[in-house]
C-alpha cells in the first residue's frame, strides 16, 4: 500500500495539521511516512498545502508531481492541484469555497459538506477534521483510533479537552460519505 495525497486550501483552514496528524497517525499504525508542508509567508490567508506519502514500503522521494488523492479547501488549490490527481485517484473538496466544481471524468469526485458540518457540530475548528474524517471512510487509509494517537500526539496536552469534539468531527466527516 502506497498512497500519495496532497492537502491544498488557505493558510488557517488548518490544512498543514491536517497533514501532520494525518502522517502521526501514519506512524502510530506502522506506516513509512513522510509530510512536507509547503506555504508562503503570510500563512494564515495565504496559500498553503501538505503533501503526505503513507506507505508500508520505504519511500524514496517526499517531491511529488501526482497524487493519488487530492483534499481541496478552496478555489486556487482545486486551480492548481485537479489537473494533478493520477487517472483514477480521489479528489475530495467542499462546495462551500469552490466556485467552479471539478470537471475530470476519470477521477473519483467527492463534495463533502465540511462548512456545514461545522455548522452542526458548533465548532468551525473542526473544520479540518470533517475533511479528514471522509478522507479515512473514502480511501480507507488508516483506523480512526490512529487517527485519535496522532491528534493527541500533536495536540499541546493543554488542548487535549478537545480531543472528543475532534473526534466528533472525523465521525461526521465519515457520516458524510
Amino acid at each position: 500500500m502506497k498512497e500519495e495525497i496532497i492537502i491544498a486550501g488557505f493558510g488557517g483552514q488548518g490544512v498543514l495539521s491536517m497533514g501532520k496528524i494525518l502522517a502521526y497517525a501514519g506512524l502510530m499504525d506502522n506506516l513509512e511516512v513522510t509530510w512536507m508542508p509547503a506555504y508562503g509567508p503570510e500563512q494564515r490567508g495565504g496559500t498553503a498545502n501538505v503533501t503526505v506519502i503513507l506507505s508500508d514500503q520505504p519511500i524514496s522521494s517526499p517531491v511529488l508531481n501526482s497524487y493519488d488523492t487530492a483534499v481541496i479547501l478552496n478555489q486556487q488549490s482545486l486551480d492548481k492541484f485537479e489537473s494533478k490527481v493520477k487517472p483514477g485517484g480521489t479528489l475530495i473538496y467542499d462546495p462551500y469555497s469552490i466556485h467552479h466544481a471539478p470537471t475530470r471524468k476519470d477521477i473519483n469526485i467527492y463534495p463533502v459538506e465540511a462548512m456545514e458540518a461545522t455548522f452542526e457540530l458548533s465548532s468551525s475548528k473542526a473544520y479540518n477534521m470533517v475533511l479528514l474524517g471522509s478522507l479515512l471512510k473514502i480511501r480507507g487509509l488508516l483506523p480512526v483510533e490512529a487517527v485519535m494517537k496522532g491528534l493527541k500526539k500533536t495536540l499541546p496536552e493543554r488542548h487535549h479537552h478537545l480531543l472528543p469534539i475532534n473526534k466528533d468531527a472525523i465521525l461526521k466527516g465519515m457520516a458524510l460519505i
